[in-house]
């Protein structure tokens, strides 16, 4: 979170508009240790800078979030719970966003089972 606060309040960096937080499951590649990656996409108005940010995660472990820093993060941080379930530390709403409350799992991992998936979306025959 500091390093946050510093990309955002220093005048020579001023990333202050978070454009994305996305996961990252590495699960089967070379080095897949730690499994997961959350990805800051940042981006300053003033000086018409693009940075990436990145922080690697183990299965259960914590991020603390960066909501104190970027408002917009409180969305997009629910976004990559709901759908890696990678916890994010101090987080004020963390809750499902897009999956349904009693969905099982986080189908952007690798290892979903997708054919288990219940099919919700596919019309009964007639």
């Amino acid at each position: 979170m500091r390093v946050c606060r510093f990309l955002r309040d220093d005048p020579d960096l001023a990333f202050d508009f978070l454009s994305d937080v996305t996961g990252v499951d590495r699960l089967k590649l070379p080095q897949a240790s730690p499994r997961f990656e959350v990805v800051y996409n940042l981006y300053s108005l003033q000086h018409r800078r693009r940075l990436r940010l990145k922080v690697r995660v183990d299965e259960g472990e914590a991020v603390p979030t960066v909501t104190g820093v970027w408002e917009t993060a409180n969305w997009h941080e629910r976004e990559v719970y709901d759908l890696f379930g990678v916890p994010f530390e101090g987080h004020p709403d963390l809750r499902r966003i897009l999956m349904p409350d009693d969905w099982e799992g986080h189908p952007l991992r690798k290892d979903y089972p997708v054919e288990a998936s219940p099919r919700w979306w596919e019309e009964e025959p007639a």
